[in-house]
C-alpha cells in the first residue's frame, strides 16, 4: 500500500486544526497572521486591517512606553538572520519572532513555530545601520549576528525600550 492513504489523513488533521487556530486568532492559521496575534496579546498592540495592502506596519502599541508606535510584526520560524523591511513609509519599530537555530542548520523539512527569541528594532536606527555598510533594503535583507543581539528583549533583555514584564516573558515561553 503505498502512503496516500497516511497522508491523506494526516492532511485531514492539519486541517482541523488550521480550522482550530483560525478560529482561535480570528485570523488565517499561517505563520505571520498566527504571530501578529501572538504579539497583539502579549505586547498590547492594536492590529490594523488585515484588508489593507502594502501596508507599512501591522499596527501601533496600544499600552506601555511605545504607545502609539507603529509597528511591524514578523516571525522567523528559522534563525537566518533576514527581516523583511518595509520602508515606505517606515514603521517605528520592527518586533521579530525568532525561531530555532537547530532548524536552519539542519535544513529541516518541518520547521516548528517556535519562539526562541524576541528582537525589538527600532526602525530608523536599523535602516541607517544598514546604510552604513551598504546592504540593501527590502525583501530579504540580511542583519548581522550583533544587530540581533542588541536588539534581542527575550530571552536575554539587551534592547530597554520595551522592558518585559514577568507575565509577558511566561507567555513568551509557552512558545519555546
Amino acid at each position: 500500500m503505498n502512503d496516500l492513504t497516511q497522508l491523506a489523513s494526516l492532511l485531514k488533521s492539519r486541517d482541523t486544526i488550521d480550522y482550530k487556530i483560525a478560529a482561535l486568532v480570528g485570523r488565517p492559521a499561517q505563520v505571520q497572521s498566527v504571530g501578529e496575534y501572538i504579539a497583539s496579546v502579549i505586547f498590547g498592540i492594536t492590529l490594523t486591517e488585515e484588508e489593507m495592502t502594502h501596508k507599512s506596519s501591522d499596527g501601533h502599541f496600544s499600552r506601555g512606553p511605545l504607545t502609539g508606535q507603529t509597528v511591524d510584526v514578523q516571525w522567523r520560524t528559522k534563525h537566518d538572520g533576514i527581516l523583511h523591511l518595509k520602508t515606505d513609509p517606515l514603521p517605528d519599530y520592527y518586533l521579530v519572532f525568532v525561531g530555532s537555530k537547530e532548524a536552519t542548520a539542519l535544513h529541516s523539512l518541518s520547521i516548528p513555530w517556535v519562539i526562541e527569541s524576541v528582537h525589538l528594532f527600532h526602525s530608523s536606527e536599523l535602516l541607517n545601520a544598514l546604510r552604513e555598510r551598504g546592504v540593501q533594503l527590502g525583501t530579504g535583507t540580511s542583519i548581522t549576528g550583533p544587530l540581533w543581539e542588541r536588539a534581542e528583549i527575550y530571552p536575554t533583555q539587551r534592547e530597554n525600550r520595551l522592558i518585559l514584564s514577568n507575565d509577558q516573558r511566561t507567555m513568551l515561553a509557552l512558545f519555546r
